[in-house]
């Protein structure tokens, strides 16, 4: 019988998933997600990334757009924008099942490069679109030389450059080619985002970001936030309030020491800025997270 990649990722979460669904790969950036329960809003700002669904049904929001898609499709993230996400449909009978890869931006400058296409104009940074078969394909293939070890050191890199080339060729192609313009608006700010991201608890100064992005501070700034739609200070608040989230629930730390951690002086401010981005204060809204994961 030919196996699919629905059959396949099915099996691989089997034995890997975690207590959140999230079944990692020995595949750098590549994961399998699972879930038998629709799920809680899920915030984040996500590096950039494809998810195929397989089985299932989604809801990502950014700003004041919202795509609901299921089967059949991919979602494209071509940026470090804030999400907001929700599995919609999933039952223990029909499981919600998602192949999700993050994107190699070296992969694609390199293959831009070999395929000589011309750089298309930024447009949105989430968009749903149909998986392309070839897409699947590859992916399957890969998944498949999941129980293979000795073959993976071998064959990886290759089947997953094969992934990113018809990734490139297909309805999200002109999306991720901008990743890969060298030296684009897209690459600077990403220079910028990664400093943001590793030093996220720090105080850190615009204008640092803007010379490392190579951009005067105006420039920098603009460009930032026709990109990620946040400015600097914003996106880094962000990551604070969403790690600090993590750090509560997944770690069990109070609302007070997680403030302090990811960088707030002033409890008071991370309470009321936490509320505003998450609906609720920090301890009803973790109170509220467990309750949910109980009852699931």
């Amino acid at each position: 019988m030919t196996e699919t990649l629905l059959s396949a990722v099915r099996r691989h979460a089997a034995v890997h998933a975690d207590a959140a669904g999230v079944a990692p790969t020995p595949i750098p950036g590549l994961a399998a997600i699972r879930a038998t329960v629709p799920s809680a809003l899920q915030y984040a700002i996500n590096r950039p990334l494809v998810a195929l669904v397989l089985q299932g049904g989604k809801r990502v929001t950014i700003g004041a757009e919202t795509l609901d898609f299921g089967a059949g499709a991919s979602l494209l993230i071509s940026a470090d924008v804030p999400t907001v996400s929700q599995i919609t449909e999933a039952s223990p009978a029909a499981p919600y099942f998602s192949l999700v890869l993050e994107l190699d931006l070296h992969l694609i400058e390199e293959l831009g490069m070999e395929m000589a296409a011309a750089p298309s104009p930024q447009g949105p940074s989430v968009r749903v679109e149909p998986t392309d078969a070839e897409v699947a394909d590859a992916a399957l293939r890969l998944m498949r030389l999941l129980d293979r070890p000795a073959a993976l050191p071998v064959l990886g890199n290759q089947l997953l450059r094969e992934l990113h080339y018809w990734l490139l060729a297909g309805r999200h192609g002109s999306a991720i080619r901008s990743l890969g313009v060298k030296d684009s608006h897209a690459q600077r700010i990403s220079r910028a985002i990664a400093v943001l991201r590793a030093e996220f608890a720090a105080p850190i100064r615009v204008e640092r970001l803007a010379d490392i992005a190579g951009l005067s501070p105006s420039a920098f700034h603009q460009h930032f936030k026709a990109i990620t739609s946040l400015s600097p200070l914003q996106f880094q608040k962000q990551l604070r309030l969403i790690e600090a989230r993590r750090l509560m629930l997944s770690e069990g730390r109070s609302a007070s020491l997680a403030a302090y951690e990811v960088g707030y002086e002033s409890v008071h401010q991370f309470n009321r800025e936490y509320a505003r981005l998450f609906g609720l204060p920090p301890g009803r809204d973790i109170k509220a997270s467990r309750e949910r994961a109980a009852a699931a």
